[in-house]
C-alpha cells in the first residue's frame, strides 16, 4: 500500500474504502457500526488491529470495540473492550501527540504522555531497524467528531502491515474513512436515539390505551352517575358522554340526554346554583328532572379534564343520587319547623316567616310619600326608595304569605348576594310591610281619608286563643284535647286564603298570618276563624265546644318579631276581657298545655 506510485494500488484501495463505507452505511445498530468500522480499518487500510474507544454520557471514553487479523497470545486489543478512560487523559495525550491532518500520532519516544487510566496495548511486531519503521509502541489515532464539532470517539490503528509509519497516502485514507466512520455513528447513534424514541411513544401509547380503557370502564360501569361536559365551541355545556347509571337515575335513553344539558334538566328553582357552582372542584346539590316529570334530587361535583398543551378539554360530572337523603332532611326540617300534633308550623317556623318578611328600617307613612316628617330620620332615605319603588319593586301580590311573584325570593338572594340600597340597609327588591292606617269613626275627614287609604294593605297577625280548652282537657282527657286541637287545625286551614300561614304558637294558641290585606278584609277573616271554631266538634261520640278569644295585630317593616306578637296578644286577650271571657292574672297563671 506504500507504493504510492503505484495507481492501481491506490485504486484498489479507493475500491476497498467503498466497500467498507458501505458496511459502515449497512449496519443496523449502533454496535454493529462500531464493529464496522474497525473492521473496515483492519481490512480496509492495512492495519493488523483496530480500536474504538467512544465518548460516554459522562464525557469519559469507553472501549467498545476491537478488531486485530490475529489475536494476540500476550493481551492484544481484544482485552481492552469495556474499559474506560478519562476525558482528561485522552485530551492530554492528543495535545503531545504529533498532528498528521486530522490524525494524532504518539511515538513510542512519547509514551510517558499516555496516562495509566487510558487502556492501552502493545503490539509484537518486530523493533525498528531505520527511522521510518513502526515501533511495537507508537500510537496512532484518528478522532471522529460530529457535524458540530463534538468528539464522538476515538479510533486507534495499530501495526501497519507494511511494518512502515503510513505514508501520506495511507494517511490521507485513514482520514477520509474516519470522517466516513463519524457520520456512520452519528447516523447509528440518531437511530438508536429514534428507536429508543419511538419505543418509549409505544409504551406511552400502550399506557394510554390501558388508561383510557379504565376511565372508560370506571365510567361506563360507576355505581353512580356519571358525565362528560363539552366546553369548547357550539356543543359548550352538552352532555356529550353519559353512562348507564346517570341514564337509570333519571329515566332518560343515553340517545336524549346525549343532546341536553345540565340547565335544560335542572329545576328552575335551582338554576342560579347550578350556573354559580365553579367548573374545577365545584360542588352542588340540585335537582334534575326526570323523564316521568318529577325532579330527583342529587349532588353534582365537577371536575376538568384538561391537555397539557391545550389546557381544559371537556368537564367530568359525577352525578350521586341523594334523594334518600333529602327526603330524609326535610323530614327532619319539618319536624323542626312542624307542630308535631297537629302538622302546623310551629312558633319558631312562624317567627322565622316573620323574619323574612320583615325588615330593619321602618317606611314611611302613606299619606306623605315623599316628605319628611319632623322626628322621622329613617324619612329622607325612604323617599329615595319610593322613587324607585314605582318602576323597581314588583306589584304586591294578590295575597298570601308567599308571594307569587317571587318578590320574598329575591329578598333572599338579595341578602345572600350582599345587594342592599345605598343609605338604606335594605335588600334592592324588598317591599316594605305597611301597617294600614286605622281611621277614628269620629274623624271630620274619615270619609275623605276613607276613600284615599282604603286600598292600604299590610301584614295582619291574628292572634287565637281557645276558651274552654282546660276544661275539656281536665274533663274529658288529654286524648280528647289533643283530638280538639287537631280538628281546630284543620278547620283553620279550611277557612284562610291560600298562602296565608297557620301556625300553633303553644298550647290552645293559634296564630294566622295574613299578608296583603286590608283592616276589613282582616275583620272578615277573624269573622271566618271565629265562625269556624265555635261549632261543637263530635269526638268519641261526644259532643265537644270550645270558644275562641281573637286579636289582631299588624306587622309592619321597623318593628321587632317580639313587638309584633306582643301587639297582637295584648289585643286578644283585650277581646277576651271585653267579651267576659276567662281573665288572666298574670301570663304565668296561663294553664295551656303544649300537647305533641
Amino acid at each position: 500500500m506504500e507504493a504510492e506510485s503505484e495507481p492501481y494500488v491506490r485504486l484498489a484501495t479507493l475500491r476497498t474504502l467503498h466497500r467498507v463505507v458501505a458496511d459502515l452505511n449497512a449496519a443496523r445498530s449502533l454496535a454493529g457500526t462500531l464493529q464496522a468500522v474497525v473492521e473496515g480499518a483492519v481490512h480496509g487500510l492495512g492495519f493488523d488491529a483496530a480500536a474504538v474507544s467512544l465518548v460516554r454520557p459522562d464525557g469519559d471514553l469507553v472501549v467498545a470495540a476491537v478488531w486485530e487479523i490475529e489475536e494476540s497470545t500476550f493481551g492484544g486489543p481484544a482485552v481492552l473492550l469495556g474499559q474506560v478512560g478519562s476525558r482528561e487523559s485522552w485530551e492530554r495525550m492528543l495535545q503531545v501527540a504529533d498532528h498528521w491532518g486530522t490524525l494524532r500520532f504518539l511515538p513510542h519516544d512519547r509514551g510517558w504522555a499516555i496516562a495509566t487510566d487510558v487502556p492501552t496495548w502493545t503490539g509484537d511486531g518486530p523493533m525498528p531497524v531505520y527511522g521510518n519503521d513502526w515501533h511495537p509502541s507508537d500510537v496512532l489515532l484518528a478522532p471522529m467528531y460530529s457535524a458540530g464539532g463534538d468528539l464522538l470517539g476515538i479510533l486507534s490503528v495499530d501495526r501497519p502491515r507494511s511494518g512502515k509509519r503510513p505514508g501520506a497516502w495511507t494517511r490521507e485514507a485513514l482520514e477520509m474513512f474516519s470522517l466516513q466512520a463519524s457520520i456512520a455513528i452519528g447516523n447509528a447513534r440518531l437511530r438508536a436515539e429514534m428507536q429508543r424514541a419511538l419505543a418509549r411513544l409505544e409504551k406511552e401509547q400502550q399506557a394510554l390505551r390501558a388508561s383510557e380503557e379504565s376511565f372508560r370502564q370506571a365510567f361506563e360501569y360507576a355505581p353512580s352517575g356519571m358525565a362528560i361536559t363539552e366546553l369548547h365551541g357550539e356543543a359548550t355545556g352538552q352532555l356529550s358522554r353519559v353512562n348507564d347509571a346517570l341514564c337509570r337515575l333519571l329515566g332518560r335513553p343515553r340517545a336524549a340526554l346525549r343532546q341536553q344539558r345540565f340547565v335544560d334538566l335542572v329545576h328552575p328553582d335551582d338554576l342560579d346554583l347550578l350556573l354559580r357552582t365553579s367548573a374545577e372542584g365545584g360542588r352542588a346539590e340540585l335537582r334534575l328532572s326526570r323523564r316521568d316529570g318529577g325532579y330527583q334530587w342529587v349532588c353534582l361535583r365537577n371536575s376538568v379534564v384538561a391537555d397539557a398543551a391545550e389546557g381544559p378539554s371537556f368537564l367530568l360530572t359525577h352525578v350521586e343520587d341523594i334523594e334518600d337523603r333529602k327526603r330524609h332532611e326535610l323530614q327532619l326540617a319539618h319536624r323542626a319547623s312542624h307542630d308535631a300534633l297537629t302538622g302546623l308550623p310551629n312558633g319558631a317556623e312562624l317567627r322565622a316567616r316573620l323574619a323574612r318578611r320583615l325588615c330593619p328600617v321602618a317606611p314611611p307613612p302613606a299619606h306623605v310619600p315623599g316628605q319628611a316628617l319632623p322626628g322621622e330620620p329613617h324619612q329622607a332615605a325612604h323617599a329615595a326608595l319610593d322613587g324607585r319603588a314605582a318602576a323597581e319593586a314588583p306589584v304586591p301580590p294578590a295575597h298570601g304569605y308567599a308571594p307569587p311573584d317571587g318578590a320574598l325570593e329575591r329578598d333572599r338572594a338579595a341578602f345572600a348576594a350582599g345587594e342592599v340600597l345605598q343609605h338604606t340597609g335594605v335588600p334592592a327588591h324588598h317591599v316594605h310591610a305597611v301597617v294600614p292606617a286605622e281611621h277614628p269613626p269620629g274623624d271630620l275627614w274619615h270619609g275623605h281619608r276613607r276613600g284615599a287609604h282604603a286600598g292600604e294593605r299590610g301584614l295582619a297577625v291574628l292572634y287565637c286563643d281557645l276558651d274552654g280548652f282546660k276544661l275539656v282537657n281536665d274533663r274529658h282527657g288529654h286524648n280528647t284535647g289533643d283530638a280538639v286541637l287537631i280538628e281546630i287545625a284543620r278547620r283553620l286551614q279550611q277557612v284562610v286564603r291560600e298562602g296565608d300561614t297557620v301556625a300553633r304558637m303553644s298550647g290552645d294558641e293559634f296564630v294566622v298570618l295574613a299578608d296583603n290585606i286590608g283592616r276589613e278584609e282582616a275583620k272578615e277573616l277573624a269573622g271566618r276563624l271565629r265562625s269556624a271554631i265555635l261549632p261543637p266538634m263530635r269526638i268519641d261520640n261526644r259532643a265537644v265546644r270550645v270558644g275562641v278569644s281573637l286579636g289582631i295585630g299588624w306587622a309592619g317593616c321597623g318593628m321587632s318579631i317580639d313587638e309584633v306578637l306582643h301587639s297582637a296578644d295584648e289585643r286578644m286577650y283585650d277581646e277576651k276581657r271585653t267579651r267576659g271571657g276567662a281573665a288572666r292574672g298574670s301570663r304565668g297563671e296561663r294553664s295551656h298545655r303544649r300537647a305533641g
